[in-house]
């Protein structure tokens, strides 16, 4: 049975097509990235299980962009340089010096052991900072018998997010919606924010959304709480929406 578990902000396991794929690992122990927005060091709360079990007969590694809250020096060293890693295009010389001897650069699309994995773009924000945050990926995944998942990344909401969805009319989509702001940028948003959720959610036809990257790092406002206040203010019903703690499993029916 196919289910996605997130480990902490971005960091996703998911149970795909008979493989194990680690999403975007951040490993460091809480406080040890230091702080974004000068308010606590991040992350803000340790990971709710030991490295060594997350990592367990892992299969393929996806990273979104190379951002340290979605691959940090602790990802890199726990994880066996030897594992696939699929990374995309502006990321290959990182992981080249990196080592990982079977790291894959993604342009487009590939199949890799049945499933099928195409790459998808994003902005990490609008304006001035967009220039600043550089490039950064989301990712579909499909295979036979097996639910679409799209993983949108660290994106804000966007005409070219929604054709995504009426591309791949995916069943599940999970989307970063910490609502994260840079210091001196404080009014643009470079993530999905309550009211950019709900945008996107209007959009998503039959598609199940996975709302992350909240309660992590210090520079994200968005909070479950304040995302699931939002959802029940504009009706959204209930299944459509799920916001999972730390260390939770979503089934994918």
């Amino acid at each position: 049975m196919s289910s996605i578990q997130l480990i902490r902000n971005a960091t996703l396991v998911i149970h795909y097509a008979g493989k194990k794929i680690l999403v975007d690992p951040m490993f460091a122990p809480k406080s040890g990235l230091g702080s974004i927005a000068g308010k606590v060091k991040s992350p803000t709360v340790e990971l709710p299980l030991p490295i060594a079990d997350i990592i367990r007969d892992t299969d393929l590694v996806l990273v979104t962009h190379t951002h340290r809250d979605h691959f940090d020096a602790a990802a890199s060293e726990a994880l066996d340089k030897a594992l696939p890693l699929i990374n995309q295009p502006a990321d290959e010389a990182y992981f080249r010096d990196a080592k990982f001897t079977s790291a894959i650069t993604i342009h487009d699309t590939i199949t890799w052991e049945g499933i099928t994995i195409q790459r998808t773009g994003g902005e990490h924000g609008s304006g001035e900072v967009l220039l600043k945050m550089g490039t950064v990926s989301g990712f579909v995944l499909s295979a036979a018998g097996e639910p679409t998942i799209y993983i949108a990344g660290d994106t804000i909401w966007i005409p070219e997010i929604a054709g995504y969805l009426q591309t791949f009319q995916p069943d599940y989509v999970v989307i970063n919606s910490g609502g994260a702001v840079m210091p001196g940028y404080e009014n643009t948003p470079i993530l999905m924010e309550e009211s950019q959720t709900m945008e996107l959610i209007k959009g998503t036809g039959h598609a199940k959304i996975i709302a992350v990257h909240m309660e992590a790092i210090d520079h994200c406002l968005t909070t479950r709480e304040s995302l699931r206040q939002k959802a029940n203010a504009l009706n959204v019903p209930e299944g459509k929406l799920t916001i999972p703690r730390d260390g939770a499993v979503v089934i994918l029916q």
